[in-house]
């Protein structure tokens, strides 16, 4: 599989990730992906997912980016640093690649949240941070916070059918070399429908385009979030058949003309 820069880390993260928000596939289709090159998987403490993730990386942990986040209903200093603790425990691992601030309390100053998160990568417990549904002005604010680490992720929900990120946040990420990682990129599975008639004409031309590349909607679709600079999908299924074609959705490309139209057709809102 390709891959992209985690931020400006220097590090490679495959461009298509796999998320694990209400899967309930056991740890065989996730080492299924790991084996087919997605080797970023992403969790989170309110996910209840963390147990099967770290049963997936066993014995094969150097190989894969873990991703996990804590709940935006604990971004206390004190509760940062236990949620991480708990995390580590659940993943069975002893780094976190990658810890997310899953949403940002408003009555928690995000200086109090980003400190918290330093003294995890000063203790070992944590290599990069990252958060989840920022805006561009928080993203901002967390960087100024940052002392001695950059902000490399933002994870936001990003499609062809949800696409208001495009106002402020993926342009302020792609300006700053922050990763957006983007959940629910088939739109919950409508994109990958075949019996979904919502928008017509634009699912007709996913539909069209997939069948002229020999590919899936849901590849082309994944394909779409490949394309734009920066973003990185993370689709979520728990049968192996599916993550595997999510998968395929790496190693090639739309052409311009393809991205243009499925620009177009799929307005944004």
């Amino acid at each position: 599989m390709r891959t992209k820069q985690l931020g400006n880390t220097g590090v490679e993260i495959p461009e298509v990730g796999l998320g694990t928000s209400q899967y309930n596939g056991g740890p065989e289709p996730l080492v299924r992906g790991i084996e087919a090159g997605a080797t970023l998987l992403d969790t989170a403490s309110r996910y209840g997912t963390e147990d099967v993730v770290g049963e997936a990386v066993k014995g094969r942990r150097e190989s894969v980016i873990v991703a996990t986040k804590v709940s935006g209903a604990t971004v206390k200093y004190d509760q940062v640093i236990e949620s991480a603790n708990e995390s580590l425990t659940r993943l069975g691992i002893d780094t976190i690649d990658l810890f997310q601030v899953h949403w940002q309390d408003p009555n928690v100053p995000i200086k109090e949240t980003m400190s918290a998160l330093e003294t995890l990568v000063d203790e070992g417990k944590v290599k990069y941070i990252g958060v989840s549904n920022y805006t561009a002005d928080q993203m901002k604010e967390a960087q100024d916070c940052l002392k001695n680490n950059p902000l490399v992720s933002n994870q936001v929900l990003y499609n062809l059918a949800d696409r208001e990120i495009e106002d402020e946040v993926l342009p302020y990420c792609q300006e700053n070399g922050i990763t957006v990682l983007a959940f629910s990129p088939l739109a919950q599975g409508r994109l990958a429908s075949l019996s979904f008639f919502w928008r017509t004409r634009a699912m007709n031309a996913l539909r069209r385009i997939a069948g002229e590349l020999g590919k899936t909607s849901a590849q082309v679709a994944l394909s779409w979030c490949i394309s734009k600079q920066n973003v990185v999908p993370i689709p979520k299924s728990s049968q192996e058949a599916r993550v595997l074609e999510f998968c395929a959705a790496s190693g090639w490309d739309l052409t311009p003309d393809q991205v243009s139209e499925l620009d177009r057709l799929f307005v944004r809102y």
